[in-house]
């Protein structure tokens, strides 16, 4: 296996990690926000929501 093997490898490991994270992510940010809050074109609108996750209260 020559290093362009690797490098291919990598880049295909690193991108399925992106695309599983996103996924989670929009999971989890389904399930905290109202569908009208995500697609609200007020700004600081959802910064002034109360957080219903309760990961992101903690670190506030």
């Amino acid at each position: 296996m020559n290093t362009f093997e690797l490098l291919e490898y990598a880049a295909w490991s690193l991108s399925a990690f992106l695309g599983l994270w996103m996924l989670v992510d929009m999971i989890r940010t389904d399930r905290s926000y109202e569908e009208d809050l995500l697609t609200s074109s007020k700004e600081g609108e959802i910064e002034r929501s109360p957080v219903t996750d309760p990961e992101r209260e903690r670190d506030r």
